[in-house]
Parts: structure tokens; C-alpha cells; sequence
């Protein structure tokens, strides 16, 4: 079992702060997989040396961000990607008539590639590491809507392969964590506009250079640790994005 500890008691408020961190640093370690159940809080007050009241409200605050879940009388879990529980708190993209769908994906390209220096800055890694990209094609309502461009760094995805990318049996954010134990938690997103190139021209049935909305997704597993980069193009003739909402992107 992990010995991670936290360091002595802190001034003011802070102690809970340190406690969440030793279990994410303990997450990180592998310590806990997604879905199962972590140690009581009395043990786990025990272990970091606090209060059952600063362990409890350290827990409170990671089954607000969704990295742990409660069930009550069974005790606290790491939370997992399930379908129907998580995939519409990460796609937001719907018909103008506000109706969901899920996607049907198709895998366009897959490549090795040595990470640019923008890639670098935005994963973290040094410049010229080696990735794993590859381009996908979202269908909603059998019509081919958006073209997701996504890297990942190989020292997080050890082996992976176009196989295992193309025959995976569930949404890319459970492959992630049932072949690589990363647990994607969080994600920053900026939108802007960008204009169609071969493929997406292609792919989209518009012209090349034809304005599209462009999301600019960096995902995150424990610690803010990045762990994708993924660039979509979205056709907005007959779909939209839904922007997440403070205290209202819950998972569905």
C-alpha cells in the first residue's frame, strides 16, 4: 500500500487543502482505481493525521469536482466515465433544436509525431516529445458534423496502437481509463473561428476555407495533469455549441 503522507498541521484553514492533495497524489499513484471504494474517513483520518471533520471536508470538495462520489450507506468511490453518467458533461454539442445524440465516430487518421512547440506548451512536455495523433469524424443524425484533431503524449499512452483506437468498445474518455488508467476529470475549453482545410472540407461537405467554429479542448486527470489536446471543427448549419455552466454541469 502507498505510505503518501502530508506534511506537518498547517496555520489557518489550509490542512484540509493538503489532505486533498495526498489523495490525489494517491490517485495518481494508482492507489485507487475508478469505481472503487476508498478506505472509511476514519481510516483515511488516521492516515493523514487530521479530523474527521478537515478529512470530511477535503472529500466534500472532490465529490464537487466529480473526482469521488458517494453512495450512501455503501461509502465514497472514484468516480468512472459511464456513457450515459459522463459523456454529455464533456460533448456539448447539440442540434439547434436543442436535441442530444450520441455520435457515431469514425477514426479518419492515426499517426506518430514529434510534439511542436505549441503542442508541447499546451500538454506540458518538452518540445519535440514523442505523441500519438490521430483525427476523428462525429456523425449526429447520420450526417458527419464535426472533425476532432487530438494528441496525446506516448508516456501516458504507452502502446497505444490504431487497433486498439479504432476497436475500442466504448467513448475515447473510458478508453483512456480502462487501458491506460487515465481518469480525465477536467477540461479548459476556448471557442473560436477557424476556416475549413482538405479534410474537414471533405469530410463536412463545405468549402474549403468555409468559416467553422472551432473548440480548442486541453483535458486534465489529477493534479491539472494534461493529458490531450484536442482541436475540433464544428459545421454550424444545423448544430450548435452548449458552453458549460457554473454549478450546472452536472453530469447526465
Amino acid at each position: 500500500m502507498s505510505t503518501l503522507a502530508i506534511n506537518p498541521p498547517a496555520l489557518g484553514g489550509t490542512r484540509y487543502k493538503e489532505v486533498k492533495s495526498a489523495i490525489l497524489a494517491a490517485l495518481s499513484a494508482g492507489e485507487w482505481k475508478g469505481g472503487e471504494c476508498i478506505p472509511s474517513e476514519k481510516r483515511l483520518a488516521e492516515r493523514f493525521g487530521v479530523s474527521i471533520g478537515t478529512l470530511r471536508k477535503a472529500i466534500d470538495e472532490l465529490c464537487a469536482e466529480n473526482i469521488l462520489i458517494r453512495h450512501q450507506g455503501l461509502g465514497t468511490f472514484v468516480s468512472m466515465h459511464q456513457r450515459d453518467r459522463h459523456f454529455f458533461r464533456f460533448f456539448r454539442i447539440v442540434r439547434r433544436d436543442g436535441d442530444k445524440a450520441y455520435p457515431v465516430v469514425t477514426l479518419i487518421d492515426f499517426r506518430k509525431a514529434r510534439a511542436s512547440r505549441e503542442v508541447a506548451a499546451a500538454l506540458g512536455i518538452e518540445t519535440g516529445a514523442r505523441v500519438f495523433q490521430f483525427v476523428n469524424g462525429l456523425a449526429l443524425h447520420g450526417k458527419t458534423v464535426l472533425i476532432e484533431h487530438i494528441t496525446v503524449p506516448e508516456a501516458h499512452f504507452p502502446g497505444l496502437t490504431e487497433t486498439k483506437l479504432r476497436n475500442r468498445p466504448n467513448t475515447l474518455y473510458n478508453f483512456y481509463q480502462d487501458v491506460f488508467g487515465i481518469n480525465v476529470v477536467e477540461t479548459d475549453e476556448r471557442v473560436s473561428v477557424a476556416l475549413a482545410n482538405d479534410i474537414e472540407s471533405e469530410q463536412l461537405g463545405v468549402e474549403v476555407s468555409a468559416p467553422l467554429l472551432e473548440i480548442r479542448r486541453i483535458a486534465y486527470s489529477y493534479h491539472r495533469n494534461a493529458v490531450e489536446l484536442r482541436v475540433s471543427r464544428l459545421n454550424t448549419a444545423e448544430y450548435e455549441y452548449i458552453g458549460a455552466r457554473p454549478g450546472r454541469d452536472e453530469e447526465k
